[in-house]
């Protein structure tokens, strides 16, 4: 058991070192990473729709790749890409896009936070915001995920590393993640660079009331557990 877990560290660690590497020492993946964070940090829609349009053929994969790269860097936007998708491929294609390229972001974080451990994981957002969060994924599980997922100031990738922190399964994780992320990438996608001032206010309102709505049922689960348990 022992030489198993040096072996799965020792790999972890491998794994780790490789990507770092392939980061610092190889030259054109470092540029188009740097470039890819540059437009995401500017927050310019416009920048951002031109960027992507720029790789012709190539623009929805090149999009795909800014989702997975915002899912791994905490600080970085979401719904920017949303939007741009929905500008550049039309709001039904772009939401499509969107949510799978999300998902699979949200995949990439958990396994990141199951394989490589909470050291890797507070190196790309923080111990306070993991340990924050940790105590409520352990108990309310897919539920804490579902409610996280609908309230549009939630961290996405903080709540995909946080679970993968956790004993919860990656179906359970998973399933919770696509149902709740989906009500969001409709709305930004349909509604677009359109969506400022009141409108985002009342988007934010609708979301935060659907998540109410799922912690009020949640609450309410747990409750009637209790109840017949006692």
């Amino acid at each position: 058991m022992k030489q198993k877990k040096k072996k799965s560290l020792i790999l972890k660690i491998g794994v780790l070192l490789l990507i770092i590497c392939i980061y610092l020492f190889v030259g054109p993946v470092n540029r188009f990473i740097n470039q890819m964070i540059f437009y995401l940090s500017m927050l310019n829609l416009e920048s951002l729709k031109q960027y992507i349009l720029s790789f012709g053929i190539w623009a929805p994969i090149i999009s795909f790749t800014l989702m997975i790269l915002q899912s791994v860097a905490a600080p970085l936007p979401a719904f920017l890409i949303t939007f741009a998708n929905a500008a550049l491929f039309g709001w039904v294609k772009g939401a499509i896009l969107s949510w799978i390229s999300a998902m699979a972001g949200a995949a990439l974080c958990f396994y990141i936070a199951r394989f490589l451990g909470r050291d890797t994981v507070e190196k790309f957002t923080s111990k306070f915001a993991i340990d924050s969060v940790d105590e409520f994924f352990n108990k309310y599980g897919k539920h804490t995920i579902l409610i996280a997922r609908l309230l549009p100031f939630m961290s996405f990738d903080l709540v995909s590393y946080a679970a993968g922190l956790t004993s919860m399964s990656f179906v359970s994780f998973f399933i919770a993640t696509g149902i709740g992320q989906l009500p969001a990438t409709i709305i930004y996608s349909y509604v677009g660079d359109m969506l400022t001032g009141g409108a985002k206010l009342m988007m934010m309102g609708i979301l935060t009331l659907s998540a109410i709505s799922v912690l009020i049922y949640v609450l309410k689960k747990i409750y009637n557990d209790k109840n017949k348990v006692s």
